[in-house]
């Protein structure tokens, strides 16, 4: 960093609604460290549930929090025990990084460390400003091809590849996603690039919708605010010609968990991804007397370098 260079603007949230712009000193990384100069982060809607609630779960803004956590940079500056990475070097972020060698690391299932360092988590700083240091180990080198836009999007999906793998994706798979969001999108992405041979996806938003059939949905499934579950199920059924193996729930919305539960087919598979109400109403025993394992899902792990592979896969079949 050149030395006259003091300016680390920062994204701030005080409160709830108190979003600021403010200068932060430059940080030091430390030997297992890296600074970066960063370059694109994206807005999730975690920041945005953050400013505009103040908090989301248990998780309080109770002191200034730097926002941001989908982001990628350039190395400027590495830390003394850092041999893998060096100035000049493109990188995105992992934004998860294990604090303590604990019994959920040790299973290889650190996002579980309730320890854990989650950027823009309280009361965890993001990256969303200039110069940012991070742990080398959860910075990964991007290819020549891969633009730091891209980059930084690599975040998201790998939400979707998590739920993917968590569902059991795999060759000719058929797969419900309730909710054509980001990460509903992600997941159609991810789960056709695992293999599945259909999938149907659902949504209130009509240009969702069609952005999903862009971008390789097999059946479209327009939902209103007043369709009942066991209905939409049926439809989904009649449009695949079959209940699907895998569902994967996007939304968050209790009618949506409702809909994915009776749709999907016994012994299949629901993968809770969205987040909404801390205590929500489902069919549990009709999940039950068919075997209908309901599996929650929590970020990602162990899968950063696959997903930098899996952009390769997929921007084929988004450009092709």
């Amino acid at each position: 960093v050149n030395k006259m260079d003091k300016d680390n603007l920062t994204v701030v949230l005080h409160s709830k609604g108190d979003l600021r712009l403010e200068q932060r000193p430059i940080p030091e990384p430390g030997p297992n460290e890296v600074l970066l100069q960063m370059h694109s982060v994206g807005i999730c809607g975690s920041d945005v549930h953050y400013w505009q609630n103040g908090r989301i779960g248990d998780f309080v803004v109770k002191q200034p929090m730097v926002l941001g956590h989908e982001a990628s940079g350039r190395v400027v500056k590495v830390g003394s025990a850092v041999t893998h990475l060096k100035a000049g070097d493109r990188v995105a972020v992992e934004p998860g990084v294990p604090r303590e060698v604990d019994e959920f690391f040790k299973s290889g299932h650190y996002n579980l460390s309730p320890s854990i360092f989650f950027c823009a988590t309280p009361p965890d700083d993001g990256n969303l400003c200039r110069y940012y240091k991070h742990s080398a180990n959860f910075c990964y080198k991007l290819p020549d091809n891969v633009t730091y836009e891209e980059g930084a999007l690599i975040e998201p999906l790998s939400v979707g590849i998590h739920a993917c793998r968590r569902a059991g994706v795999t060759l000719g798979s058929s797969v419900f996603v309730c909710g054509a969001g980001p990460i509903g999108l992600v997941s159609l992405l991810v789960a056709k690039a695992m293999g599945a041979s259909q999938v149907i996806i659902s949504d209130l938003s009509s240009d969702r919708l069609a952005k999903a059939k862009e971008m390789g949905a097999d059946f479209l499934l327009h939902v209103k605010k007043e369709d009942e579950p066991k209905e939409m199920a049926k439809k989904v059924e009649g449009m695949l010609g079959c209940m699907p193996q895998i569902s994967i729930e996007c939304s968050g919305v209790q009618s949506s968990i409702q809909t994915a539960i009776y749709a999907t087919r016994s012994g299949g598979v629901v993968v809770l991804v969205g987040l909404g109400a801390e205590m929500t109403t489902i069919p549990l025993l009709n999940a039950a007397v068919r075997e209908v394992d309901i599996r929650g899902v929590f970020r990602y792990l162990n899968n950063f370098h696959l997903r930098i592979e899996v952009c390769f896969v997929l921007f084929y079949f988004y450009y092709h």
